[in-house]
């Protein structure tokens, strides 16, 4: 079996503005967030802004910190549906039972208001 060299490049750029966004949202300086993440202010810029690529032990740091769903960025063909499931999944992952019970509550209640609206 022959093997060749995979020549597909990643483009940082949509996942920089994710977490800029994600960032501005949890209304965190780019300071404050190269403090938390030991790295220069003008790193996070270059990661947000110019697409450079972050080590792995950051861009997992950055994903996880910010609960950001990364197959939008590496598998384009997921549907929105799909990855708006891994982003609530992974919320959800951060909640204590108390919240957990809450949420389904409002998921059954929004459901059986769908359900009364189709009748």
């Amino acid at each position: 079996m022959k093997y060749e060299r995979d020549e597909r490049k990643f483009d940082f750029h949509d996942i920089g503005l994710a977490i800029k966004k994600a960032r501005e949202r949890e209304g965190m300086t780019q300071e404050q967030l190269a403090s938390i993440i030991d790295r220069d202010p003008r790193t996070v810029m270059y990661h947000e802004n110019d697409g450079q690529h972050p080590s792995l032990n950051v861009f997992y740091q950055l994903v996880t910190m910010f609960g950001l769903s990364v197959d939008q960025f590496f598998y384009p063909s997921t549907s929105a549906d799909d990855a708006c499931k891994k982003r609530i999944d992974i919320l959800l992952k951060s909640l204590d039972e108390k919240e957990l019970r809450l949420v389904e509550t409002i998921i059954r209640a929004i459901k059986d208001a769908k359900e009364t609206e189709d009748a």
